[in-house]
C-alpha cells in the first residue's frame, strides 16, 4: 500500500495570488528573505489580500539564503508573542523553507533540531495553524513538498526536515512573483525543477501519480526554459515554469531522489556551487549510469521525441548549454587542487546521503568518485 501527499489546495495561474482573499483564519505570520517581496509590491499586496479575508498580519523578515536555526528560533519567537493560526513563507526557497520550521517549533516548543532530523519523525502539526506557501522561484517546488533544509551555523550543519506533516495545506503559484528572476537565476532553478522530474521517475518510491507529473514537467521545462532565460516578461514562459516546479516538487516529494543530489549536496557545501547548476552539470552522466539498472528513461526520451536514455542526456546537455550552463565544474571554476583536496570526503559523504539509498543503481566507493571525476572534468561516464 502506498501513498500521494500534496497540498490540500493548489491555485495556479497568474493573478492566483488573488485567492488569498478566500482563506480562512484570525492572524497570519508572514515570513519573507531578504527584500524583493517588498520592494516589488507583493508583500503589501499579500498583507491586504489577507486583510480583505478578515486576517490581521504580523511580518518576520531577513530570512537568508541559507535559513539558519538563529532565524528560525527568532521567527520562533514572534509566532510565541502573537500566536497566529495562518503561517504564510512567501518568497524563495529560504524564506518558505524557514517558515516551515517555524511551525514545527510553534507547535511543539519543547522540541530539538535533533529530534526532528530524523526522518518521517515530526509530529502532527495544524493544532496552532495552517501553512500557506507562495513561491517567487520556479526551482525546488518547496510550495509542495514535504521538505525543508536548516543551517547549523556554529555547526556548520544542515538540518534537512523530512515530513509529510510540513506539505503545505494551500500553495499559490502565481507566475507573476517570479517575473523579476534574472537569466541565471531562472537557468538554475530550472534545472533544479527538471533534475527532481529526472531523479523520481527512476527513484525507488516512484509510482504511477509520481511519473504522471513528472514526465509533463519534463515536456514543459524543455518547452519552455530556454524562453523563459531569454524573456523574464514572458508571462506565459514564466507561468509554465512556476507550474513545471511544482508539479516536479509533487513528484519528488513522494518518490524521493538520487545521486545528482547526493552529489550535489557535497559540491555545493564544499565549494558553494548553486544547487541547480551543479545539479545540471551531473544530470546527464547520472543518467548514463543509472540507465544501466533502469530502462525509464527511455519514458522521459519519449516526452522528446527520441527514444533511448542516451538521446535523453544529450537533449539535457543541449538545453544546459542553450541556458548558459557550463559542462564541468572545471569549466565553472573550481580549481583542480582544491578538488582533489576535497574528493574524498565529498565521495564518502555522498555514499552516505538519503538520497543515494533510493537511487535506482548503488553505485561503489570507486564508481561514486569516477562519476565525480568525469563530471568535473566534462568526461561522458561509460561505466
Amino acid at each position: 500500500m502506498a501513498s500521494f501527499t500534496i497540498p490540500q489546495k493548489i491555485y495556479h495561474g497568474p493573478g492566483s495570488l488573488e485567492n488569498l482573499k478566500e482563506v480562512t483564519g484570525q492572524k497570519a505570520l508572514i515570513v519573507i528573505g531578504g527584500g524583493s517581496m517588498k520592494r516589488l509590491g507583493f508583500l503589501d499586496k499579500t498583507i491586504n489580500l489577507l486583510q480583505e479575508a478578515g486576517i490581521a498580519s504580523v511580518v518576520f523578515e531577513g530570512v537568508e539564503a541559507d535559513p539558519s536555526v538563529n532565524t528560525v528560533m527568532k521567527g520562533l519567537e514572534l509566532c510565541n508573542s502573537e500566536n497566529p493560526d495562518l503561517i504564510v513563507g512567501l518568497g524563495g526557497c529560504s524564506a518558505i523553507d524557514a517558515a516551515k520550521a517555524m511551525w514545527v517549533f510553534y507547535e511543539y516548543p519543547d522540541a530539538t533540531f535533533e529530534e526532528i532530523t530524523a526522518p518521517f519523525t515530526i509530529k502532527p502539526l495544524r493544532n496552532k495553524a495552517r501553512f500557506v506557501a507562495i513561491p517567487s522561484t520556479s526551482g525546488t517546488g518547496t510550495e509542495a513538498t514535504c521538505v525543508a533544509v536548516i543551517t547549523d551555523t556554529a555547526k556548520g550543519i544542515k538540518h534537512p526536515l523530512v515530513s509529510y506533516e510540513i506539505c503545505p495545506d494551500i500553495a499559490i503559484v502565481d507566475g507573476e512573483l517570479a517575473k523579476s528572476m534574472p537569466a541565471n537565476i531562472t537557468a538554475n532553478t530550472g534545472m533544479d525543477a527538471l533534475s527532481h522530474d529526472v531523479e523520481a521517475v527512476v527513484a525507488a518510491l516512484a509510482s504511477t501519480y509520481s511519473d504522471t507529473m513528472a514526465l509533463r514537467s519534463i515536456r514543459t521545462i524543455f518547452d519552455t526554459l530556454p524562453q523563459a532565460c531569454a524573456n523574464g516578461e514572458d508571462m506565459a514562459a514564466r507561468q509554465a515554469m512556476h507550474d513545471a516546479s511544482c508539479m516536479a516538487g509533487m513528484a519528488f516529494s513522494n518518490a524521493i531522489l538520487g545521486i545528482i543530489h547526493s552529489i550535489s549536496h557535497q559540491i555545493g557545501g564544499m565549494f558553494g556551487v548553486p544547487h541547480g547548476r551543479a545539479n545540471a552539470i551531473l544530470m546527464p552522466n547520472v543518467i548514463r549510469f543509472n540507465s544501466q539498472a533502469t530502462d525509464k528513461y527511455e519514458l522521459m526520451a519519449q516526452e522528446l521525441g527520441k527514444e533511448t536514455a542516451e538521446e535523453f542526456a544529450v537533449e539535457v546537455e543541449k538545453l544546459r548549454r542553450t541556458v548558459g550552463i557550463e559542462d564541468s565544474f572545471k569549466a565553472y571554476g573550481i580549481a583542480p587542487e582544491a578538488w582533489q583536496e576535497k574528493l574524498d570526503a565529498m565521495v564518502t559523504n555522498a555514499l552516505a546521503d538519503p538520497c543515494t539509498g533510493t537511487n535506482p543503481r548503488q553505485p561503489s566507493a570507486e564508481e561514486m568518485k569516477q562519476i565525480f571525476e568525469c563530471c568535473f572534468n566534462g568526461e561522458v561516464v561509460t561505466f
